[in-house]
């Protein structure tokens, strides 16, 4: 399984990280969002609905909202706080799981905050491909999440002993998740410092503040992960999809960046 996982990483990372840098963004937007399609065609199948027409309907509704957004850019920012607001909604609905279990079950709610994830997440590619440098800082996003993931995972399999949500992932500890933000504070901060070619004595408060936002996405990226995981058991299943082998489906693969990014976005946007 460690094999399959390492061998799809090496194959999708360079292909994500070319289509950053290298795509006109009008491609850009559309290859993005053809990928966020299909993890509307996946996040279907949480939502309840298990048969083709169906899951059609839901990814057509994402097509035209998303074109709607694509036609309206002033639209960008309040999508963006909306989507920033669904997941503080569900780092709630992920503390208070099981008893939350009863709402997620709820095929139109599920459903619901499905069309507003993955469109705030196309959005949010949009608008932080589009700021200065806006290429870097969304690889640096990526980076930031993969390390957390890499770090937790790693960490968390040699040391972990306390679970850190054990009703919704019991395979999740707070050692894993001490050592993805240590992961995450030492790859984002270190590429930060790397591109302004160390720190002056000036720029300690900035470092200060940066080191802050880093440890608050790595907990925005846990809250994505373990949102998708009582999703998964309100439907019982295991993996989203297929799409990708050692990963199950897409989303499992993107359920911490579709988190992230909406509150990336804001923050890039404010600093």
């Amino acid at each position: 399984m460690l094999l399959q996982r390492v061998i799809t990483a090496l194959i999708l990372a360079p292909l994500v990280v070319a289509g950053i840098y290298l795509l006109p963004f009008a491609v850009y937007a559309l290859v993005f969002w053809g990928l966020a399609a299909m993890g509307a065609w996946e996040w279907a199948r949480l939502s309840g609905l298990t048969t083709v027409l169906p899951r059609a309907v839901f990814v057509a509704v994402f097509a035209l909202t998303a074109a709607l957004s694509w036609m309206f850019p002033a639209s960008f920012t309040p999508l963006l706080w909306v989507g920033a607001g669904v997941w503080v909604l569900a780092a709630i609905l992920v503390a208070t799981y099981p008893k939350s279990s009863a709402l997620i079950r709820r095929g139109w709610f599920a459903a619901i905050l499905g069309q507003i994830t993955i469109l705030v997440a196309w959005v949010a590619l949009l608008v932080v491909r589009a700021a200065p440098d806006g290429a870097s800082w969304l690889l640096w996003a990526l980076l930031l999440v993969w390390s957390a993931d890499i770090g937790a995972y790693f960490v968390g399999h040699r040391f972990g002993r306390r679970k850190l949500a054990p009703s919704v992932s019991p395979g999740k500890t707070w050692e894993g998740f001490w050592g993805g933000m240590a992961s995450s504070l030492l790859i984002g901060g270190g590429l930060l410092i790397a591109a302004v070619d160390g720190v002056l004595p000036g720029e300690i408060s900035l470092l200060l503040l940066w080191s802050a936002i880093i440890l608050g996405l790595g907990a925005v990226s846990v809250i994505g992960d373990l949102f998708e995981s009582i999703l998964k058991r309100a439907r019982g299943v295991k993996n989203s999809g297929s799409l990708l082998p050692g990963h199950g489906g897409l989303l499992d693969r993107i359920d911490s960046i579709l988190a992230v990014l909406p509150v990336f976005a804001l923050i890039l946007g404010s600093v």
